[in-house]
């Protein structure tokens, strides 16, 4: 699944539960990178893994987010996988097994805008579009040779040390002759912890409807773990639990971003 909130998940390098990002007047450049591994039958009788390596970056300025993030990805198994997508088609015919295909993956951009925060009750909106750009080898399986458009809402509250935050997104998946793909809805839930100045632990929850008739939709349970280990570095470990058969059977990786 794309992680909108967590789930991405495998970049989320830099926010500690849903809590605003501030940023100095001449803004923040953040950039990170991490690993991600994954594994599930998609429904289907084989066993696909899929390990991605991500370099992102991320730039901070008064209400604006911009970013940019880029997987080196190796997947091994069937051919019916498609990172971010799951399977279309579990009654696909399948390649053997081994290493399918390795490469760089598609490229995704994002602005998001913090639209309402109240530093007294420590409420929060932003609205995000997304892109990605599909630029990674579709012969290989890498992409769905199209381009996504994603917009996001997410809402985040604090309380004391526990930030609860949600959101909804709308994505427009390119489709073709070739791959018919849906438009779907996607949904996050889920709560951040303080621990102390250096540590901050949650549980999230993402959600996506099907991408085609074939297809299964997408449930998955996650938890992390995020420590600052001063002004300029930050670490992230994650275990991801697949819910439904259009998500891997588990998932987890490690993240690391250095501040500017």
């Amino acid at each position: 699944m794309k992680k909108e909130k967590l789930a991405a998940l495998g970049l989320l390098l830099f926010a500690a539960g849903a809590q605003p990002a501030s940023a100095a007047d001449d803004g923040i450049l953040r950039i990170g990178t991490g690993l991600d591994y994954s594994s599930g039958k998609y429904g289907g009788s084989e066993k696909t893994t899929i390990l991605s390596i991500p370099v992102s970056a991320r730039y901070d300025r008064d209400r604006w987010t911009l970013k940019a993030s880029i997987p080196w990805l190796e997947i091994k198994g069937s051919g019916r996988v498609i990172p971010d997508i799951g399977a279309v088609d579990p009654n696909a015919t399948t390649t053997a097994p081994g290493t399918r295909s390795t490469g760089w993956g598609d490229l995704v951009t994002s602005v998001t805008y913090t639209a309402y925060y109240d530093s007294a009750s420590k409420l929060g909106l932003d609205v995000t579009a997304k892109v990605k750009w599909a630029i990674a080898d579709v012969n290989k399986g890498l992409s769905t040779g199209e381009n996504d458009y994603t917009a996001l809402v997410d809402m985040y509250k604090q309380f004391d040390r526990m930030t609860w935050f949600g959101g909804v997104g709308y994505a427009n998946l390119g489709s073709s002759d070739t791959l018919p793909l849906r438009n779907v809805w996607s949904l996050n839930l889920g709560g951040s912890y303080k621990l102390d100045e250096r540590d901050s632990a949650g549980l999230s929850f993402d959600a996506r409807q099907r991408v085609a008739a074939t297809a299964f939709p997408q449930r998955e349970l996650t938890a992390f773990w995020l420590r600052k280990f001063d002004q300029h570095w930050r670490a992230q470990l994650y275990l991801l639990k697949g819910l439904s058969d259009g998500s891997p059977d588990w998932g987890g990786g490690l993240s690391v971003g250095y501040s500017f």
